[in-house]
């Protein structure tokens, strides 16, 4: 068991309808010394793969992302879920449905933060459906910049996201992979 599975069964809690609460440690009140040996990981992982630039989705994505991007010494950039008067510009638009909140968001990010032909990894919390990562890489490829990788800590198996991610080609690194979760028992099973 790796160190992000074991944080997981130490501080997890299991949810109906596929609900995995980690705001314990990843995404409400954060675990700095947690974040900072997620983003080595990820270091490790894309070592030798070319990265110009990380990208996120706000608002869970941020803390986990802005490590790595410290770690890769490359600016961070943040896609919004809403425009406001700081926005000004011209913007790459995609609209996203949020697992977690049963919404769909349009995620923006100006023009001016991604240039043609860069390198971006793509960093997030938690996959499940896939539809944040695909709109990030379609904001990317609307840019005619170059999906370096995709980055989750944790992916869900058992929902359609990563299978989607991968069959459309993109590499995707998941630091912990859960293969089933029952509430009843509060049971995770990680694949190997």
């Amino acid at each position: 068991m790796n160190f992000v599975e074991e944080r997981i069964v130490m501080d997890g809690v299991v949810r109906p309808k596929g609900v995995l609460k980690v705001d314990a440690f990843l995404n409400h009140q954060m675990d700095m010394e947690f974040l900072d040996a997620i983003a080595l990981e990820f270091t490790k992982r894309f070592a030798g793969t070319p990265v110009t630039k990380v990208l996120t989705i706000e608002a869970s994505g941020i803390a986990i992302a802005a490590s790595v991007a410290r770690e890769l010494k490359v600016p961070l950039v943040v896609a919004k879920k809403t425009r406001s008067m700081n926005l000004d510009g011209d913007l790459y638009v995609a609209e996203v449905l949020s697992f977690s909140h049963k919404n769909i968001n349009t995620i923006v990010v100006g023009k001016k933060y991604l240039s043609e032909g860069e390198q971006i990894l793509i960093i997030d919390d938690i996959m499940a459906n896939g539809c944040a990562m695909q709109g990030l890489i379609s904001i990317v490829e609307d840019a005619e910049a170059h999906v370096a990788g995709c980055g989750v800590v944790i992916e869900k198996a058992f929902q359609e996201g990563s299978d989607r991610i991968r069959n459309l080609g993109y590499r995707l690194e998941s630091l912990a992979i859960i293969k089933s979760m029952d509430s009843e028992t509060g049971k995770i099973t990680f694949a190997e």
